[in-house]
């Protein structure tokens, strides 16, 4: 007897996503697959960056859906998920860090939310640095990061939730090019490793199509193509 698929890592029904009487998305419905490297393009003002917040419950859906790997994890005007209970890792453009934080600081206020003891939180915290190359820099203060470094802590910040999807939001667009290269295959080295569903949102489709399973194009009113 065959076993039965296992539920999309991601599916959206008929979402609907207002601020004010403005329609920021406009029935969106889709479905991604555990393991799936989606970029999501389209224009400025599209609803690329609400829908990625959407599904990580930083937004409120007026209408329709979201589940995750089968879980309902919002409906109108609830998140029935809260956001640090859906397994999702942002990753912000140019990182969002904590100016007033140390790197060492900015993940220990993670772990220690998760619940994680002093002993634990230093041991995962050596861990995560050593896994996005930034191992010595315990001690430095955010705004001294270069670009670079800033977006490889925001990528170990949202690794230490320890989630099954990685929502990307414009994660390139500060870098020079050779950066933009060597994030984009750490990114994928890392997908793969932790076997990450990756949603990625970006301007630039040709930056990321080489690693991307598929693309999704989002038009101008916040619906999809």
């Amino acid at each position: 007897m065959s076993s039965s698929p296992p539920p999309p890592a991601v599916e959206c029904k008929g979402l609907i996503v207002r601020a004010g009487k403005a329609e920021i998305l406009s029935d969106i419905s889709l479905r991604i697959e555990p393991e799936e490297h989606v970029l999501l393009v389209g224009p400025s003002g599209a609803g690329k960056s609400t829908l990625l917040r959407a599904i990580a419950g930083l937004a409120v859906p007026s209408k329709g859906e979201i589940h995750l790997f089968g879980e309902l994890a919002s409906r109108p005007g609830e998140l029935v998920l809260a956001p640090d209970k859906r397994g999702v890792g942002f990753l912000f453009q140019g990182g969002a860090l904590w100016p007033h934080m140390s790197v060492a600081g900015t993940l220990d206020f993670v772990l220690k939310r998760k619940g994680q003891d002093r002993s634990a939180r230093k041991r995962r915290i050596a861990e995560l640095l050593e896994i996005v190359d930034l191992a010595g820099y315990d001690k430095r203060r955010t705004p001294t990061l270069s670009g670079g470094e800033a977006q490889r802590l925001g990528l170990a910040r949202a690794l230490a939730t320890e989630p099954k999807i990685l929502a990307l939001d414009e994660p390139l667009g500060p870098l020079d090019a050779p950066r933009r290269e060597a994030l984009l295959d750490q990114l994928q080295s890392l997908a793969r490793r932790f076997g990450l569903t990756t949603i990625h949102v970006t301007h630039d489709p040709d930056e990321a199509a080489r690693v991307a399973t598929r693309t999704i194009t989002m038009t101008e009113e916040g619906a999809l193509v």
